[in-house]
């Protein structure tokens, strides 16, 4: 069950990884500033539900395979599948109303939009660095 918790937590750090190093900068090169971003606030919830799903799924895995024990990389997945869930639901739709309303041409959300989407990426992150670490643990 380790070996598929493994492979879970590769198929998860790939899509992390290819969305904001291959999609995002193609989607930003490609399309209008304000086209790209409805076009990639339309892909942020299948890409936290990818996250979710993948992140819950090692979870069970490596959890079923150390029984009652604590066990680490059980752990950081649940933490990744639970902080996943807390920005999809919550953090997400404040991010989009401050860019909406900044483009609406409202000054002080421009520093609502940064302090959250700066908060998601420094999530994202610390996420992917607990990922590594199991792989490498």
């Amino acid at each position: 069950m380790v070996e598929l918790g493994n492979a879970m937590v590769l198929l998860l750090l790939g899509g992390m990884l290819f969305f904001p190093i291959v999609v995002a900068p193609i989607v930003f090169t490609s399309l209008p500033e304000v086209e790209a971003g409805q076009f990639l606030r339309s892909m942020f919830p299948r890409y936290y539900l990818f996250m979710i799903f993948f992140s819950a799924l090692a979870f069970g895995l490596y959890q079923g395979a150390a029984g009652f024990a604590v066990n680490i990389s059980a752990t950081v997945c649940l933490l990744v599948a639970l902080s996943t869930l807390w920005v999809r639901q919550s953090l997400v739709p404040r991010i989009n109303d401050a860019r909406d309303a900044q483009l609406a041409g409202d000054s002080e959300a421009a520093a609502r939009f940064d302090r959250g989407h700066k908060l998601s990426v420094t999530i994202n992150m610390l996420q992917l660095i607990g990922l590594v670490a199991i792989l490498f643990a």
